[in-house]
């Protein structure tokens, strides 16, 4: 079932644009022109797609050249296997939103994020999986506890 998180990859792969990226120690270069960039977060889910256009130009008009987003995955796969980017889960769109108004966008990919949502984005069926995964005795949380309870 990974066929929708490829076509997903495809479609955002079409958006990009090719860009020379260098840097140096004043700054980033792209295209041969330093770049300071100026970055600012919208969360698609948090608002209706209607009203991303008015967001992203907003953050334009504000300075912004660079859109920051999570991924979250609880609302692109609301159940194991089953994969939704339509509403306000359409990355896609909203990733065309930015670069339509000449933006960068960086996606920050989970599996957790931290924007104060529900589970920090992952599944509520995938909790348990979490759960699991901090009480085994070998987990790298459960070691890095046991240490630090010892410094």
């Amino acid at each position: 079932m990974k066929l929708p998180i490829i076509a997903l990859v495809l479609s955002l792969l079409t958006l990009c644009s090719g860009y020379n990226v260098s840097y140096d120690s004043r700054s980033l270069i792209i295209d041969g022109k330093r770049k300071l960039l100026i970055s600012a977060a919208i969360h698609y889910p948090r608002s209706v797609p209607a009203m991303w256009p008015g967001l992203v130009q907003t953050a334009k008009e504000g300075g912004v050249d660079v859109i920051e987003t999570y991924v979250f995955w609880n609302g692109h796969e609301p159940s194991p296997g089953n994969y939704y980017f339509g509403g306000r889960y359409d990355l896609v769109k909203f990733a065309k939103i930015v670069e339509d108004a000449g933006m960068y966008l960086i996606l920050r990919i989970g599996p957790f994020v931290a924007a104060e949502w529900y589970f920090g984005g992952v599944p509520v069926w995938c909790i348990m999986c979490l759960a699991l995964y901090f009480e085994q005795k070998t987990s790298p949380f459960s070691i890095t506890c046991r240490s630090s309870q010892h410094s």
